[in-house]
């Protein structure tokens, strides 16, 4: 964004753009009016891209809702020009409107700014850097029927996919959506693909409510908190970047993790999760000790796998003990052995094991890390892979 003066900030204006709202997260309940569709485009160092973007999406959309929609691109102050960008295309087409933040960042609050400012009885959003489809956007609008609230794009359903993605990124995204299936599977698997930054959702859902968004994903936040209702999903494929390079970070999957937890609390059930993970902190002293006794070459210096699997596994015992009288204690089936229970939570945490080692080895070979810190990291992801699991199947006979 270009550089503001005092009074530009007092007038909301930035040489042409407007000011990002500031406080609360919360997105006002205006009245419908003229304006039908609000589709915000977060951007960030995307001048390559977001003219071809903007173009086609107005192209779609004048086709689609003739004079009844605005684009609202919200720009953290890019030092690429993006702003400036914004700004050319906001003087030849009238639909578009410049929003600039000057000190805040990320994706999941910059769509609430854009949606705070917004006019449209349905709000979007939709990536500037051309990974989204805007063709799509038809698609959309079409499935959001009178009694729908939500559609998501989603690369999951028929007719979508993922194009240029590296193996290892989508491993990655998929075990983000399964740890937030575990930690939320009320939430989260209300839909196929909730890492979508592509989707309409009618202003009603989402207005009026307090947001406390976190990192670069929005959609996980409006589920776990809005009055979302009927939700309907079209298939779409994620395009290659044609310029510029992806802002994810390795960072990112912490701050989700955070967020996921955060959102536990705000809907209920984290008590539990938290005796879990306090045993489970427990059970990983044990899992490390005996992991350093037994690979250590003051020691039996036993293989890696091998050292890993014995600890885990006595680690396993001393939660299972832990979990069925205190975690658990009040979903504990009357008539049914202790022993079955024992072997069902086995079974969850063997097939955690598994994946530990995998993990395990390749952080250690692959990644060179220290095996100690690799093995912490392992434990912590693992976690929540059990207390998913075990909620759901080991000790399910009692809601909580």
């Amino acid at each position: 964004c270009p550089s503001m003066t005092q009074s530009e900030v007092e007038v909301g204006q930035v040489r042409g753009m407007e000011v990002a709202p500031q406080g609360s997260w919360m997105v006002p309940p205006r009245p419908a009016g003229r304006v039908q569709l609000s589709l915000v485009i977060p951007t960030l160092n995307e001048s390559h891209s977001l003219s071809t973007v903007l173009v086609a999406v107005i192209a779609t959309l004048d086709t689609l809702l003739p004079g009844a929609y605005e684009v609202i691109v919200v720009d953290d102050n890019s030092p690429d020009g993006t702003g400036q960008v914004a700004m050319a295309l906001q003087r030849r087409y009238p639909q578009v409107r410049g929003v600039c933040r000057q000190t805040e960042r990320g994706l999941a609050t910059a769509v609430l700014r854009g949606w705070q400012v917004a006019e449209g009885a349905v709000l979007g959003v939709m990536d500037g850097d051309g990974q989204h489809p805007p063709e799509t956007l038809v698609g959309l609008w079409q499935a959001l029927e009178p009694r729908v609230d939500l559609v998501v794009a989603s690369r999951h359903q028929p007719g979508g996919g993922v194009r240029g993605w590296a193996g290892r990124r989508r491993v990655a995204s998929r075990v983000a959506q399964g740890l937030g299936w575990l930690l939320l599977p009320e939430v989260v698997g209300r839909v196929s693909d909730p890492l979508s930054g592509f989707f309409l959702v009618r202003r009603p859902a989402v207005a009026g409510i307090p947001y406390f968004p976190h990192g670069y994903k929005i959609l996980v936040e409006l589920l776990g908190r809005g009055q979302i209702g009927s939700i309907r999903e079209v298939g779409y494929h994620f395009q290659a970047r044609p310029a510029g390079r992806s802002k994810v970070q390795p960072g990112h999957i912490v701050s989700y993790l955070l967020h996921l937890v955060r959102l536990r609390t705000a809907v209920g059930g984290l008590g539990r999760f938290l005796r879990f993970a306090l045993v489970g902190a427990g059970g990983t002293l044990v899992d490390m000790g005996l992991l350093y006794l037994l690979h250590d070459p003051a020691g039996p210096g036993w293989p890696l796998a091998l050292s890993k699997t014995i600890a885990a596994e006595v680690a396993i015992l001393h939660n299972f003990l832990w979990h069925d009288h205190w975690t658990f204690r009040d979903r504990r089936p009357a008539g049914r052995a202790w022993w079955r229970r024992l072997l069902s939570f086995n079974l969850v945490c063997l097939g955690g094991v598994l994946l530990s080692i995998l993990l395990l080895e390749g952080l250690v070979r692959l990644g060179g890390w220290p095996y100690l810190r690799a093995n912490l990291a392992t434990v912590v992801l693992v976690c929540v892979w059990n207390f998913g699991v075990n909620n759901g199947w080991t000790w399910r006979s009692v809601k909580s």
